[in-house]
């Protein structure tokens, strides 16, 4: 897109504005890099990549082993606890003398306040008396007074609050302790402080728990005063009420979900008016109205979390806009443009789009609000006329129509896109701001245009940042990642790049997805961090793992997600599952307090969907099927597949509110990886019944230790290609204990998770009734992207699209849960779990009709 070589002075007026361009074909801000070159399977799998699949099945095996049913409640209580263990019930050091002063508490009253103290079935230590003071050596102390607890020899001493004083039936004296934590005696850990991070916690902050137990009274060393401070005081006020204290709390803190929230005063929450804090204004929803809310989607891919998140918060009735997302991946980013039209998309690195970010306020600043920095990078002088003619590598700008930071191929500066006069837009190029020194005037005409649209968020703009930065350095897959220093790794590096956008942009709220890794790895360092990093930028905090298939999906595929919000907002709670699962390996053991299930409730939910009742309406196709446009050719045969056919209008998602999209009501990428012709004639010979796999080949059987090895009494098979029928890799893959290879799914099971690769070496993803491996549009509806929701780019791409994406149920059902948070719903402020209504999993607003479609089954679409 670089200017002509044959630009003659001819092209220059008598007011010029001038740009030395250097001729670059700089064609996007970011490339990914070349796809695929085909989208055909591989002959074989990678030697390396069937090595690690191979590690990564005996994990979950082990997993499997360890973990193969739903979680109880006796395993809701952390596993990995890096706090400093909690006295409980410590005898005491009789070191000093102590004693209750005054009356007892009269029986009836103390019965009144203590009742289960007084009832030997549930209480720790059964009391025979209640007193409201103590005295220890010559110090009295009273209900509610805050104190010091001895700790073992050698560790710091505890904070805690006075909330019982009795003596027990043992005729021993006891206090009951309400416990304070300091950031490291949570689930933050000493670890993350230890290491040197970006961030710090305020040493005189703690937060306060529902925690208690029970102490010998002499383990009280000293009074101590914390005091509570509002999380939205102004610095100044704070400072004013910190003068005469040691410590201070402004949050809660609970183990379960590893939560830090606001503590409600006794006139109710600690929010302030949240609708005034979304931008936008009151828009129609149907027969209901709510404000609009912003949405940046950092590591978009295609779309899923956003797309969930949309569609959940229009049930909740808030309109959530997904205004802005970034993503490295040409492909994932054309998906989620042609799906959100209305979406400022960019096409590159989270970094970069941090400093594009910063340098953006700085020309909004001197273009927009006439601010001057005096430290601004690159500063750009107003222009002069100039009548003199174009010198040799000068071209006139005609229109500056984009902006970006640095990008593949480029240094790291701003750079603007700019329309030639004389030129076609396919003459358009990117030029570093060096080059437009004289052009002042347009790039002012383009910041301000740029500020009137909102073509990139300002600190303010954003009201909810969604997420899912990768952490490669911490998959299974990695044989190198990095336990002592995982942020040392490049590889996880995107988290911190994350939290650093979050800090600039101060979104009302946060969420962020990531795999279970996150939690497993390193002892949960990296979830660690994440929530450490929330808390110190003062937001509350609350981290939980859900499972897909628990909403209504044919799938295990469990993720976590971190929730943020400001003190001034209602933190959102995880919606409780509407469906049964399949319940599968892979739970991890640390963190296992923050499942989001509830056993008790099991009996209420919906049957767990099976592969069949997602699937069994879409047409039979071929292994080669190039069309990405068919007729569906039949009715839907469940509940689910009614659903996920539901146009947008009855979705309730509002991208496409004003434009017609040709192909509603079509059969969007029912298309599947092509075999090669080995591999179908493999697949060809998989016999079509339940767990069928390369083990019902002729010449395998199965020995000892569910071990596979050839029949030596038949011959070896080959293929018309000289290649053997079964491969070797297949018969050593998981030292031949593995049933993956060339599996056939089954329209009554479910899969672990959908996968971002469609080659059936090394794991089951053959369909049930055809030679062929299930389609792009077949995993689309395991992941529970609505039918109409389109993937751009090769194959092979559009398989990473789905395969990396949120899957939508879930999204959708945290997207009621902001709704209602953002509204400032804040009943059971003080719980994490809340149940999704019975409306929650109905068709939509409008009934499907049941009408026979007259097009035949399979029929194309030119």
């Amino acid at each position: 897109m670089a200017s002509s070589a044959n630009a003659t002075a001819g092209s220059a007026k008598k007011k010029t504005t001038k740009a030395k361009a250097t001729r670059k074909k700089l064609r996007t801000c970011a490339k990914e890099g070349d796809p695929d070159g085909d989208d055909i399977c591989a002959d074989e799998p990678d030697e390396e990549e069937l090595a690690l699949a191979e590690e990564n099945e005996l994990a979950e095996q082990e997993e499997e082993q360890a973990a193969v049913g739903p979680p109880t409640r006796t395993r809701r209580r952390p596993v990995i606890r890096r706090r400093v263990a909690k006295p409980r019930r410590v005898q005491g050091s009789g070191n000093h003398d102590h004693e209750f002063v005054g009356e007892p508490i009269p029986q009836d009253e103390a019965l009144k306040a203590w009742p289960t103290r007084y009832q030997s079935s549930r209480a720790k230590v059964k009391a025979r008396t209640h007193y409201r003071q103590a005295k220890i050596e010559d110090t009295i102390y009273s209900l509610n007074d805050d104190v010091y607890v001895k700790a073992a020899e050698g560790k710091t001493d505890f904070l805690g609050r006075i909330a019982e004083f009795f003596e027990g039936t043992d005729s021993r004296r006891y206090f009951t302790c309400r416990w304070f934590y300091r950031p490291e005696e949570t689930v933050i850990s000493t670890m993350i402080l230890e290491k040197g991070t970006d961030h710090k916690h305020d040493p005189m902050r703690v937060f306060l728990s529902e925690d208690k137990d029970d102490i010998s009274l002499d383990c009280i060393l000293s009074k101590i005063k914390i005091v509570y401070v509002d999380p939205n005081l102004n610095s100044r006020s704070k400072a004013e009420k910190l003068v005469e204290c040691q410590f201070y709390y402004d949050m809660s803190y609970s183990e379960a979900f590893s939560t830090f929230a606001n503590i409600p005063s006794e006139n109710g929450p600690i929010i302030s008016d949240t609708a005034s804090k979304f931008s936008g204004d009151t828009v129609d929803l149907g027969e209901t109205s709510a404000k609009k809310a912003t949405l940046l989607d950092l590591y978009s891919g295609c779309g899923g979390l956003s797309t969930g998140l949309c569609l959940g918060a229009a049930l909740a009735g808030v309109k959530l806009e997904t205004r802005w997302a970034v993503d490295f991946n040409e492909f994932a980013c054309k998906s989620l443009k042609y799906n959100h039209p209305d979406t400022q998309v960019r096409n590159e690195k989270a970094g970069d789009y941090l400093v594009l970010l910063k340098e953006w306020a700085v020309l909004c600043d001197k273009y927009v609000h006439n601010v001057v920095h005096s430290d601004s990078v690159d500063p750009l002088e107003d222009e002069e006329e100039d009548d003199g003619p174009l010198g040799e590598d000068e071209y006139v700008v005609d229109k500056v129509i984009g902006i970006c930071y640095g990008g593949t191929g480029k240094e790291n500066t701003i750079y603007f896109k700019v329309q030639w006069e004389g030129y076609d837009s396919d003459e358009d190029s990117w030029e570093p701001v060096g080059n437009l020194s004289d052009c002042a005037l347009k790039i002012k005409e383009f910041v301000q245009e740029g500020h009137r649209l909102k073509i990139l968020p300002l600190p303010g703009d954003v009201d909810v940042i969604c997420g899912g930065p990768p952490c490669q350095g911490i998959s299974g897959f990695n044989r190198f990642r990095d336990s002592n220093n995982p942020l040392q790794d490049e590889k996880n590096r995107q988290l911190i790049t994350f939290m650093d956008i979050v800090e600039y942009l101060k979104p009302n709220y946060v969420l962020m997805e990531n795999v279970v890794d996150i939690v497993k790895f390193a002892e949960g360092y990296l979830a660690s961090y994440a929530l450490s990093r929330l808390v110190s930028l003062d937001y509350q905090a609350r981290l939980g793992m859900m499972v897909a298939g628990c909403y209504g999906l044919p799938q295990f595929r469990m993720r976590v997600f971190l929730w943020g919000a400001l003190p001034t907002m209602v933190l959102p709670k995880y919606p409780l599952p509407t469906h049964k699962v399949v319940w599968r390996g892979g739970i991890p053991i640390s963190f296992s307090q923050s499942i989001v299930y509830d056993e008790t409730q099991e009996s209420t939910l919906k049957e767990a969907l099976l592969l069949g009742e997602a699937i069994s309406d879409l047409p039979e196709i071929g292994n080669h099927q190039p069309n990405e446009i068919m007729e569906y050719g039949g009715n839907p045969r469940s509940d689910f597949q009614q659903y996920i056919k539901l146009s947008r209008k009855d979705m309730l998602d509002y991208s496409y509110e004003h434009k017609v999209c040709s192909e509603d009501g079509k059969l969007l990428d029912h298309q599947p990886l092509q075999l090669n012709k080995d591999d179908l004639a493999r697949v060809q010979q998989i016999p079509k019944k339940k767990g069928a796999n390369f083990r019902c080949l002729r010449g395998v059987r199965v020995g000892e230790g569910n071990k596979v090895e050839f029949d030596p009494e038949i011959e070896r098979v080959y293929l018309d290609s000289g290649k053997p029928l079964v491969p070797d890799y297949a018969m050593s893959f998981v030292g031949g204990k593995s049933k993956k290879p060339f599996g056939r799914l089954w329209k009554d099971e479910t899969v672990a998770t959908v996968v971002t690769r469609a080659e059936p070496h090394n794991q089951i993803i053959l369909h049930p009734d055809q030679d062929r491996v299930l389609s792009v549009r077949e995993n689309a509806r395991l992941q529970g992207f609505p039918d109409y929701y389109r993937m751009w780019g090769p194959i092979k791409q559009k398989y990473i699209q789905v395969g990396n994406a949120v899957a939508i149920p879930v999204a959708r059902a945290l997207g009621y849960s902001l709704g209602q948070a953002y509204k400032g719903n804040s009943e059971g402020l003080d719980q994490a779990l809340f149940v999704l209504p019975n409306s929650f999993t109905s068709l939509g607003q409008a009934a499907v009709p049941d009408v026979n479609i007259p097009s035949p089954v399979g029929e194309l679409v030119e």
